[in-house]
């Protein structure tokens, strides 16, 4: 341990490490190109097309892999796998398991992620950050609409391996709860974290957000209402939908600071070193 934080302080980029955290490396990528282009590029349409670009590309490379397990779905080389995993999740449950899984699984429904989006969104718009609480109702709407969409076009039936312990409707395939909880818990912990301070601090609230988004998902293979597949395909779609929301948030904060001061008005900056935009 002292030997690997030894070699972390004689790296020359020790202050922006510890001000990006456990993340920096992501961060560099991502927020290195859209400061690349904050500094050379200055008309407000060209860099706001950029940006937007750089955005539709995180979502595209999210809906190719999407894309690549719904044509293994469709052509059934996933089902053998599907099948066994759900076959092992029906012969290991208990009474005590099940109702946990219930208790979690609860936490990715309508009602539980339209009061967490209104609360959290509530909060934001009353402490002066009005474009992240606008992120977040469309980055869940948006993604519930793309969700529903999806289902009517694969339509894929629900599992019947064993009996269900929880009520479920629609289609299979992708997974609604897993990606609503990527999307509602992941971009809630990325506006959270990006007004907090500390790494320790950020580290922390992702990481939470990442074990209850995991736990939600394991849940709904558990009660036998999804195959891993749909589970993954959710996953993937939402994490790309929310990837692309959060770039242009922080692509418009970019812009702003120094070309466009007045959406600031509406966004109140991050704490210094709280988020790389700063």
């Amino acid at each position: 341990m002292g030997t690997t934080l030894d070699s972390e302080r004689r790296q020359p980029s020790q202050s922006k490490g510890q001000t990006r955290g456990r993340f920096r490396l992501l961060w560099d990528v991502v927020f290195g190109v859209l400061r690349t282009i904050r500094k050379y590029v200055h008309n407000a349409y060209l860099v706001f097309g950029i940006f937007l670009v750089v955005g539709a590309a995180i979502a595209v490379f999210g809906t190719w892999g999407f894309v690549e397990i719904a044509g293994h779905v469709r052509n059934g080389s996933t089902q053998a796998f599907d099948d066994s995993v759900m076959r092992w999740m029906g012969a290991h449950q208990t009474k005590l398991a099940t109702s946990m899984m219930l208790e979690i699984t609860s936490l990715g429904t309508g009602t539980v992620v339209v009061m967490i989006v209104f609360i959290s969104a509530m909060f934001l718009w009353l402490n002066k950050h009005k474009h992240s609480a606008l992120l977040l109702i469309v980055a869940t709407f948006g993604g519930g609409l793309l969700n529903n969409l999806l289902k009517m076009g694969f339509n894929r039936p629900r599992p019947q391996i064993f009996k269900w312990d929880t009520y479920a409707d629609m289609s299979s395939f992708p997974s609604g709860h897993s990606m609503s909880a990527v999307i509602v818990y992941g971009t809630v912990a990325y506006l959270a974290a990006r007004l907090q301070q500390r790494a320790a601090s950020r580290w922390l609230t992702m990481s939470f957000a990442t074990f209850i988004i995991i736990a939600i998902c394991v849940s709904r293979v558990y009660l036998g209402v999804h195959y891993p597949s749909d589970i993954a395909a959710g996953l993937i779609i939402g994490l790309a939908w929310a990837a692309f929301c959060m770039a242009i948030l922080e692509a418009m904060q970019l812009y702003a600071k120094r070309n466009a001061p007045q959406i600031l008005q509406q966004e109140a900056p991050a704490a210094p070193g709280a988020s790389p935009s700063t």
